[in-house]
């Protein structure tokens, strides 16, 4: 048989071309042939040709962002999330191959009747969420790297901490690195809306989102951080889709999504965070914030704990967004040990996983040495991503496992007061020179590595 499929992830970086391999392992395993476009960060590769989808006897879209069916009138279309592509290709393959498996339709019933299938899997308030944070993570991650350049390669030492001289070329790579990192609210907040509501929610949500950021709009000394952004965001987005529900007449329908729809939801969102919301907001942020900075011995360990689990825990899933979220925003506020704790937390399942297959290769098939070697090596690289095969395919063993190596790690970094000036985590961050307490960072790292790789190994059995 002749298949084609379509991945696609929030963040369109690690889950998109897992999905892509497993669902082309699976096909080659079944005896059949198949192509996947991935549809990543780096925009649309492998793209499926007009002929190939006439000739596929199946089609499989596997994605946690919507992808357009339009094309796939009258074939067999199975519509799933990114996750089951990773885990489960052999079943979507059958399924998709079954003989009384229904063809897509294009009248707009039946993309209607999709599209709620979805949803009804779907979490909503999170996919909009996760595609805020799928925008805004580029962002972040270019200007803390650009801020740990600078200071890596032209700060100097004070009393205050590292400071760049301002006349050299690295303050101007300094102020880039910083204005890159100011987009993190609007943009988190503009996509958020936009998700939501389509492109009239984007104005209104990055105007909502700046406001949350800047609190001379309400009189606040620091600003509403990123609980605001995502406020305004989905307020946004929310009064935009009801303002596109009004009936209108004709001659002003053409204007709505460019001009009315933008300027009333911009009004409205403004008017809420300068005059109810951001005072209150600001307020719980600026109180979480200085709680987190206080935390010292058993309470900063709990931290720790909950932080390490939450990372290992669905590796790059919604609980693994919500720790790094709350851990840049922390970095905004100045307070870098909370993402100490989470970037030695990010590498540990990765590279542990990778290790267990090296120390003890009884334990895994050829294909998990393989899927090992490059585990260990996203590990280096912060992709938390590169444990879920062997967690897909070992859930009891294997997440206990990593989960109690990363809680183990984060401890030891929170107490050896690392801090980590770049939303990311692995090795690459202390190589560009983005880590407090390198040394500690690094013990950190490996205590929890060979704690899950021991840890894994004895609980799995001999591979037969």
């Amino acid at each position: 048989m002749k298949l084609v499929a379509i991945t696609s992830c929030p963040n369109g970086i690690a889950h998109t071309y897992m999905a892509a391999e497993s669902l082309q392992k699976a096909a080659e395993k079944l005896g059949h042939q198949m192509k996947v476009e991935t549809q990543g960060s780096i925009g649309i590769e492998n793209e499926l040709t007009e002929q190939e989808i006439q000739e596929a006897d199946g089609i499989i879209i596997a994605a946690d962002k919507t992808v357009d069916t339009s094309r796939f009138f009258g074939k067999k279309l199975f519509v799933t999330g990114v996750q089951d592509g990773i885990r489960k290709p052999d079943e979507l393959i059958t399924k998709v191959l079954a003989t009384d498996f229904p063809v897509h339709q294009e009248s707009m019933k039946s993309v209607d009747q999709m599209k709620k299938e979805r949803k009804a899997k779907q979490n909503p308030i999170y996919r909009h969420l996760m595609n805020g944070v799928s925008y805004m993570i580029p962002f972040v991650v270019v200007g803390g790297i650009l801020i740990a350049i600078a200071l890596a390669l032209g700060g100097k030492p004070t009393a205050e901490g590292m400071v760049v001289d301002p006349d050299s070329i690295w303050n101007s790579v300094l102020n880039v690195g910083a204005a890159s990192f100011g987009f993190m609210v609007p943009i988190l907040a503009g996509f958020i809306a936009m998700s939501i509501a389509d492109r009239p929610g984007l104005v209104p949500g990055m105007v909502g989102g700046y406001i949350a950021a800047h609190g001379e709009f309400y009189s606040s000394e620091s600003g509403a951080g990123f609980l605001g952004g995502i406020i305004a965001g989905f307020i946004a987005g929310y009064v935009a889709k009801y303002i596109k529900s009004w009936k209108v007449p004709k001659m002003v329908q053409p204007i709505m999504p460019i001009l009315v729809i933008p300027i009333l939801a911009s009004v409205v969102v403004a008017a809420v965070f300068i005059f109810i919301l951001g005072q209150p907001v600001a307020a719980l942020f600026e109180g979480l914030t200085d709680f987190l900075n206080g935390m010292q011995g058993t309470s900063s360990i709990l931290l720790a704990l909950l932080l390490g689990a939450m990372i290992s825990f669905d590796m790059g899933g919604p609980v693994n967004k919500v720790a790094f979220l709350f851990g840049s925003a922390m970095i905004a506020s100045g307070n870098y040990t909370i993402m100490g704790a989470i970037a030695a937390a990010i590498c540990i399942p990765p590279i542990g996983m990778g290790l267990a297959t090296l120390i003890n290769k009884k334990k895994y098939e050829e294909a998990e040495q393989e899927a090992g070697k490059a585990a260990f090596f996203m590990g280096l690289f912060g992709i938390t991503e590169g444990a879920i095969p062997f967690a897909a395919k070992d859930p009891l063993r294997v997440i206990p496992s990593i989960m109690v190596g990363s809680m183990a790690g984060a401890v030891i970094a929170m107490l050896g007061a690392v801090g980590d000036h770049v939303p990311h985590g692995g090795l690459i961050v202390a190589a560009l020179g983005a880590v407090d307490n390198v040394v500690m960072f690094l013990i950190a790292i490996v205590v929890g590595v060979v704690i899950t790789a021991f840890m894994v190994n004895g609980l799995k059995k001999n591979v037969e």
